[in-house]
This record gives structure tokens, C-alpha cells and sequence, in this order.
């Protein structure tokens, strides 16, 4: 690790400079994974905004490739937004995305590969016909964009949806399509809410109801459940439902959008304009999310690069089909080198335990514990209180938080996050596992049924400074069940 970039990740996907925002049109074909992202190539602020494209036969080792998309038509001059691919009959990937026009007017586009022999498909066409879509009646030109991966119906057509706010309902637009280049607005929308403003970046996908396996965006089932899932107000909410495929009608179950304060997210922290894509080499369904940088614009210009990738998650529906679950893809294992183990181990109200011989800024750790009197516990109604404004007041950080602590850097966004979990801690044991890698923490509670993203900058915890730690800032013991901590490898991220 470059000693000047202390904050360069090891094992998360970034360029090696320039800005990098939204994962763009993820998709497996032919024994290879694409990932498109919006890029500036020419420098580390948003702006020239571009299709980046990587390619990897692994999901943790990349290729990269000359940008798929650039800002160069009059539909599209303004910037290549968001969007998705879909892999049409033939197979036939495309790419669907917006385009910000001449006039800032935001515009569907299409673009297919130049050559589908060529394994990598470096090089992407713009269909003659764009823009297919267009900005009109009540929809608003700067609310009109990043349409979804494509699904199919019983009646042969193609569906999309693409986000928008139509009198200030946040909208979920739906369109379909025989052939993938002419599309029609449904007179309805596939789902909208009054209670929530413009929705960027919809995803919708099927899930399996009775394990973990993905399923293609297009299929159809008995056991089968469908997740909306929409960025609006800097996170990432999602409402589970049934698909109605021939009359176009999704119907929620449980919890709509924003309808309290512990609605659902994909990430309580730093996580916004996710994509999910089919990966059918292994049956399952992957997820990336943008995580922003938490420094200031001045800071990204003297590093020259700012944001990337969160590490690809698998994702599935719990096993009470009420909430999402979320994993890092097993390929992750390959990257764990040197390992230390604690198991059960009593852990002393206010005590540190120093994890040794870890590589603690680049590092993968499990634990679990188990608590044995609950005698005073507090309650706290779920329903009507902010996990993250709770934290905050419960100054829950004072002993532990690295954003506290170790953030000693000025202009840097030190939030405390927090997130709810569902779990019975006198029969269940209370389990968190954390990717650390340099700015980044992933962090995901109870087997992956919350997650948290944050960044950090420490000043003195930098490369072989840092140091690792398991603490309990509480006044009774409690017992490490199991701990494993692994040093991580470095993913390699080269040119082609």
C-alpha cells in the first residue's frame, strides 16, 4: 500500500484515480463479469461523466478497460447517466441508459456491443434511433432517469422501469417493449408513494422464498417474491411484494415506503445508487453500491481519485421472508491469509482486547457473543426512533468509534450510524462481521440482516499503525463465543 494514499483500498474495486460514482448495468456473460460505473476520466470530481468498464473472471480481480459510453452525441453530451443492461434473446446484451441532452433534458439511449465475438466487449455501439425516450406530458426533463434491467412477461413483452416524480410522488415509470428498441409508457406506473420525493436508480428482481439462490430477473414462480427497491434521500430503501405479472401490478407486503422510521435499506450508512445483477454461473444474485467519499472536495484533488465500489454482496430473503439478506460473495475467502481465533472467551465490562499478528487496516473479521443476564436492559420502541439519531444521543462512540477516535482529520464527515436488529440475545448469539480496508468499513449485524458503511481517514491508524481491537464498553462481562480475524491480500486492478 502506497504510503502517500493510506486511504487507497486493498480489496474493494476502485480506478486507479479519477472520480467514480453509480455501478451501471452489472452483468455476467459469456464466463466473464462486466461492471459499468459512472467515471470522469479526466479527474477526481464529478463531471465528463462517462461509462466505465471493468471486466473480471472473479469478482475481485479486475481488468480495466476504455470507457464503454462517452458524452459525445447531442442526447448525451451532458453527461452518460445511469442505467442497466439486459441480455436479450440470441443471447444479445444491451445497454440501457440515460443520457442529460443539450438542453440538460435527461433521455433514455440504447447501445449494444460492436462485436459479440470479441469475449470482453470492449466496444459498445449508440443505437441510431436514440433517444428511444423522451421527457413528456407530466414528466419533468430533470426527473426522468436510470432505467432498470429488463424482465420479460407472459405476453412476450419486455418491461423496464425507470425512476421519477410525478406530482411529487416518488414513481417507479413502467415501459414495455417487444424488442428491446421501441418502448411504450404503461398508463400506470409500477409503483409510486405520496410520501417520498424523486426515486433514482429503481432495481427490481425476483427472489427465491425457499433458499438462498438467486433468480434471472425474469422469472416466474410459485414460491417466488419481488423486491422494489428505490435511492431517494441519500439511502437505499426497499419494500418486499407480489408480482402480478399480466396485469403489471406489484402489491407490498408489510412496511411501505417510509412509513417509519426503521423502514428497510439495503445499508444504514455510506451506501447509495445501488445495482443488483443475475449471476447465473452461480445461482445467486449480487449487489454493489456506490460509497462515497466522507473527505473534502480539496482533499480529492490532492489524492487525485475519489469514491468506489462496495465489495459485490450476495443477497437473498430471510428465512421469515420479512427482510433482505446480505453477504460478501464467497470469492472473498481467497484474499484471507494469515488468521487468528479466539472462542469462548469472557470479556470484562470496560476492557479492550487487542486482536494480534492481524493486518488491522486490511482485515476480515467474524465474531459472536453471547450474553448470559439481561436483568437491566433498557427498552426502546423500534418503531418511533431513529436507530442513528439514537446512537448519537446515546454517545455511543465516546469509547469505541473509530469515526471519533481516529478521525482526527479536519473536514472529514464523522456520523455516527446505527441500525435496528431483529434478534432474541437470551437465545440467539449477538454476531457482526466487518470488512476493514484502509477508508472503508463494511459491517454487517446479525448474519447480514443489517449493514453498515462508513469511512474513516485516521491520521495515526494508517497501514501497519493500525491496531485491532475487541472491546465491551458496557458494565457487565460478556463472552466472545467465536472470534476470527484475517489479514486480507491485495486484489489486483490492472490495465488490459
Amino acid at each position: 500500500m502506497d504510503e502517500l494514499q493510506p486511504y487507497r483500498t486493498g480489496f474493494h474495486f476502485q480506478p486507479p484515480k479519477n472520480w467514480i460514482n453509480d455501478p451501471n448495468g452489472p452483468m455476467y456473460f459469456n464466463g466473464v463479469y462486466h461492471l459499468f460505473y459512472q467515471y470522469n476520466p479526466y479527474g477526481p470530481l464529478w463531471g465528463n461523466i462517462s461509462w466505465g468498464h471493468s471486466i473480471s473472471y472473479d469478482l475481485l480481480n479486475w481488468f480495466l478497460l476504455e470507457p464503454a459510453l462517452s458524452p459525445k452525441e447531442p442526447y448525451d453530451i451532458n453527461g452518460c447517466l445511469s442505467g442497466s443492461t439486459t441480455i436479450l434473446p440470441g443471447p444479445q446484451p444491451i445497454i440501457l441508459y440515460t443520457g442529460q441532452d443539450l438542453n440538460n433534458s435527461q433521455v433514455q439511449n440504447l447501445a449494444i456491443p460492436k462485436n459479440l465475438s470479441d469475449p470482453l466487449l470492449k466496444d459498445w455501439i449508440k443505437w441510431s434511433g436514440n433517444p428511444l425516450l423522451t421527457p413528456i406530458d407530466d414528466i419533468k426533463p430533470g426527473q426522468f432517469r436510470d432505467p432498470s434491467t429488463a424482465w420479460i412477461g407472459p405476453d412476450g413483452k419486455w418491461r423496464i422501469v425507470i425512476g421519477s416524480e410525478i406530482n411529487g410522488h416518488g414513481t417507479a415509470l413502467l415501459y414495455h417493449s417487444r424488442n428491446g428498441t421501441s418502448w411504450t409508457r404503461s398508463k400506470n406506473p409500477l409503483y409510486f408513494s405520496s410520501k417520498t420525493g424523486m426515486w433514482e436508480c429503481p432495481d427490481f428482481y425476483p427472489v427465491s422464498s425457499g433458499d438462498k439462490k438467486g433468480l434471472d430477473t425474469s422469472f416466474e414462480g410459485n414460491n417466488t417474491i419481488h423486491v422494489l427497491k428505490a435511492s431517494f434521500n441519500n439511502r437505499e430503501y426497499y419494500v418486499i411484494g407480489n408480482y402480478d405479472p399480466i396485469k403489471d401490478q406489484f402489491f407490498v407486503i408489510g412496511n411501505d415506503f417510509m412509513v417509519s422510521n426503521t423502514q428497510f435499506q439495503y445499508d444504514y450508512g455510506r451506501f447509495y445508487a445501488s445495482k443488483s445483477f443475475y449471476d447465473s454461473a452461480n445461482q445467486r444474485r449480487v449487489l454493489w453500491g456506490w460509497v462515497n467519499e466522507g473527505d473534502s472536495q480539496s482533499d480529492d484533488v490532492k489524492k487525485g481519485w475519489s469514491g468506489l465500489q462496495s465489495f459485490p454482496r450476495s443477497i437473498w430473503i430471510s428465512s421469515n421472508r420479512k427482510q433482505l439478506v446480505q453477504w460478501p460473495v464467497d470469492e472473498i475467502h481467497k484474499l484471507r491469509t494469515k488468521r487468528f481465533n479466539i472462542t469462548n472467551r469472557e470479556l470484562p465490562g470496560s476492557v479492550l482486547l487487542k486482536i494480534p499478528s492481524i493486518t488491522a487496516s486490511q482485515a476480515d473479521v467474524e465474531v459472536s457473543f453471547s450474553l448470559t443476564n439481561l436483568s437491566e436492559i433498557e427498552l426502546i420502541d423500534s418503531e418511533a426512533i431513529d436507530p442513528q439519531i439514537l446512537c448519537s444521543q446515546k454517545n455511543a462512540s465516546i469509547s469505541g468509534s473509530d469515526q471519533s477516535r481516529s478521525s482526527i482529520a479536519q473536514d472529514v464527515d464523522k456520523s455516527i450510524y446505527g441500525a435496528f436488529l431483529d434478534l432474541d440475545p437470551l437465545h440467539e448469539k449477538i454476531r457482526l462481521r466487518s470488512l476493514i480496508d484502509h477508508s472503508i468499513v463494511e459491517s454487517f449485524g446479525g448474519k447480514g440482516l443489517s449493514c453498515i458503511t462508513a469511512r474513516v481517514y485516521p491520521k495515526l491508524a494508517i497501514n501497519e499503525q493500525a491496531e485491532l481491537y475487541v472491546f465491551n464498553n458496557g458494565t457487565q462481562s460478556v463472552t466472545i463465543s467465536t472470534l476470527n480475524a484475517w489479514s486480507m491480500k491485495e486484489a489486483q486492478i490492472v490495465p488490459i
